[in-house]
C-alpha cells in the first residue's frame, strides 16, 4: 500500500502533462528555440575571440546549451492544474496535504521525485540530439562523465530543498509572489543559468560562493566542460553534499513549524 501511495503522489505532475498533448508540444517548440537561440547567441559573442574567462567558445556553448537542457528538470507548469503550494495556501486545500495517508514532506518530495525523472526524459532526449548534432562537446573522459553524474545529482537534490525553502516560505507570509519572483530569478542568476559564473567580476564569485545555489548548477556543469578539473572535484562534491545536509535539517525544522499554521478557511 505504501509503494501503491507513493507511485500515485510522483506521477501527479507528470500526468498534468501527459493528458494535455498541447503543453508537451509546446514544451518542445519552446525547448527547441531557446536552444537555438542560446547556441547562436555564443558563437556570436565567440565570433572575435577564442578564450574568454577561461572559457573556449565550445565550452561555453556547450555550458549554455546544457544549462537550458537542466532547467526541464525542475520545470513542469504546476499553476495551470492549481497544485502550487501558494496556490494550496490561498484556497486553503494545504489542509488536505495533512489529512492524506502520507505526511506532507513525503508526498512533496515524492512529488518532485516524479517532477525530475519527467524532466530528465526530455533533457535526456535533449542531450542526445545537441550530441549528435554537434551543438554540445562529449566529455572528455569517461572519469568526467562519472563525476558530472554525481554532481549533477547532488545537484538536483541541493535545488530540490532550495525550492522546498521557496515554497515553505508560503506558509509565513501573506502576500509572497512577487517575493517567490525574486527569489527564483536570485536562484537562476547565482546558479548560472543566464550565463555562466565566471564572466562575473571576483566579487560576485565570492558572495555566490557563501550561498547554495551555483551548487545546483554551476558546479556540475563546470566540471562537464573542463572548467573545473577532475583534481578539484573531490572538494566541490563535498561542498555540495554539506548544502544537501544543512539544507535537509533546516527544511525538516521548518516543516514542523509550518504544521503549526495550517489552517483550512484558506486566502
Amino acid at each position: 500500500m505504501a509503494v501503491l501511495h507513493a507511485w500515485r503522489a510522483a506521477r501527479v505532475t507528470p500526468l498534468g502533462e501527459l493528458h494535455t498533448p498541447p503543453r508537451m508540444t509546446a514544451v518542445l517548440l519552446r525547448l527547441t528555440v531557446q536552444v537555438v537561440l542560446v547556441a547562436s547567441l555564443w558563437h556570436g559573442l565567440y565570433a572575435q575571440t577564442g578564450t574568454t574567462a577561461g572559457l573556449s567558445r565550445e565550452q561555453a556553448v556547450s555550458y549554455a546549451v546544457m544549462a537550458v537542457l537542466a532547467s526541464r528538470l525542475r520545470e513542469l507548469d504546476q499553476f495551470t492544474g492549481r497544485d502550487t503550494v501558494i496556490q494550496h495556501m490561498h484556497y486553503g486545500t494545504i489542509v488536505y496535504w495533512y489529512l492524506r495517508p502520507l505526511p506532507p514532506q513525503r508526498y512533496y518530495a515524492l512529488r518532485a521525485l516524479g517532477e525530475q525523472l519527467y524532466g530528465l526524459a526530455w533533457a535526456l532526449g535533449g542531450y542526445a540530439v545537441c550530441l549528435a548534432a554537434g551543438v554540445v562537446e562529449p566529455p572528455r573522459s569517461a572519469a568526467v562523465a562519472g563525476v558530472f553524474a554525481v554532481s549533477m545529482l547532488l545537484g538536483q537534490w541541493v535545488l530540490y530543498y532550495v525550492l522546498l525553502v521557496l515554497d515553505q516560505l508560503c506558509f509565513f507570509t501573506i502576500r509572497n509572489n512577487s517575493a517567490l519572483l525574486i527569489l527564483l530569478f536570485a536562484q537562476n542568476l547565482l546558479s548560472g543559468v543566464y550565463a555562466p559564473l565566471w564572466y562575473f567580476p571576483d566579487w560576485f564569485l565570492t558572495l555566490s560562493g557563501f550561498l547554495p545555489f551555483q551548487a545546483t548548477l554551476s558546479v556540475p556543469l563546470s566540471l562537464y566542460v573542463g572548467r573545473i578539473e577532475l583534481s578539484e572535484a573531490g572538494a566541490e562534491l563535498a561542498v555540495q553534499a554539506a548544502w544537501v545536509v544543512v539544507l535537509a535539517l533546516l527544511t525538516r525544522w521548518v516543516w514542523r513549524r509550518a504544521a503549526r499554521r495550517v489552517i483550512s478557511q484558506g486566502g
